[in-house]
């Protein structure tokens, strides 16, 4: 392994693709991310772990590894914890910080268990009576965001104004999860918060013609875009900043991660949910708020593994 005195080049293992939803993605991401620690001297080496077995790799001929995995076991934990139980520094989070993350019911409860305010939900299971589930939903009251309880990328995610929409919601969510978040729809403005260890960046405000940001619209429509959000009050920019570490912090989180929120007509911030592995694609969130702030992605991803190998060194 590499020692502290030199990261100025070292050999990284970057894991990308996989066999969930989002593996298309996550090789884009993968792709970005290579190309960037390239950039930045370093000797990067893609490895797909649905195509090469972890316990195959020679990880004494590397120093980390990067993960760019989205969805499924690269950002639930079981990555992480095979990594740790070869010994292996890697990027981003611990397991039960990815877990706690990946499920939107367990996060929402720490951020409740917090402080944090987050939209009114219930839990449901996808093949749970039509009626059953609407009687829950309307206890919360129309329009109901619905989302599957582990997928990321907005995937499934939609509105529902009535028990009819909500049979077609629950249905979408059903191809990618046995349960399904039904949450109480926010109305306002949606802003997304990527934080640095504790660290808030500039926050960006999500603009699209959609009442959903979706996957088409984080991945592939030109319709969305993401101003800064300097135009509002210094005392919500704050707000949104120490919300967003609060609910990365209530889940224990570590290096990059990006906090979404809403902002409701009364101005009062909700949190939505962390994501634990932010896409690194040209297109993506986190990092671009890191070049706002004058971090490139070269030194963003960088930065990213010089600190998984300090808490190694460190711990």
């Amino acid at each position: 392994m590499a020692s502290m005195e030199d990261f100025r080049s070292l050999r990284i293992v970057v894991l990308a693709g996989g066999d969930s939803s989002e593996k298309q993605i996550s090789a884009i991401s993968g792709w970005t991310v290579v190309s960037a620690l390239e950039k930045s001297g370093h000797q990067a080496t893609w490895i797909d772990p649905a195509q090469v077995d972890l316990l195959t790799v020679p990880w004494d001929d590397f120093d980390a590894c990067f993960i760019a995995l989205h969805g499924g076991a690269g950002e639930d934990g079981r990555v992480q914890q095979e990594l740790e139980r070869l010994g292996v520094p890697y990027t981003g989070s611990g397991p039960a910080a990815s877990w706690l993350a990946m499920s939107k019911s367990a996060s929402k409860e720490r951020f409740l268990q917090a402080g944090v305010p987050t939209p009114p939900y219930v839990l449901v299971e996808t093949s749970d009576p039509p009626r059953h589930t609407a009687r829950r939903a309307g206890a919360i009251g129309y329009p109901v965001v619905v989302k599957p309880e582990s997928q990321g990328s907005s995937l499934g995610v939609s509105v529902a104004h009535n028990s009819r929409e909500l049979r077609r919601a629950i249905a979408a969510c059903a191809s990618l999860d046995p349960f399904a978040i039904v949450e109480s729809c926010i109305r306002g403005r949606e802003f997304t918060v990527a934080v640095l260890d504790r660290r808030a960046l500039p926050p960006l405000e999500i603009v699209t013609r959609g009442r959903v940001f979706s996957f088409d619209g984080k991945y592939s429509s030109p319709r969305a875009n993401f101003p800064l959000v300097d135009h509002l009050p210094s005392d919500l920019q704050t707000e949104l900043a120490d919300m967003a570490v609060a609910a990365a912090a209530a889940l224990d989180t570590r290096s990059l991660v990006r906090v979404d929120l809403m902002v409701d007509v009364a101005n009062c911030p909700w949190v939505l949910e962390v994501n634990t592995i932010p896409g690194m694609t040209g297109r993506s969130l986190a990092p671009e708020s890191a070049r706002r702030m004058g971090m490139s992605m070269p030194e963003l991803c960088s930065w990213m593994v010089r600190d998984c190998l300090t808490r190694e060194t460190v711990s």
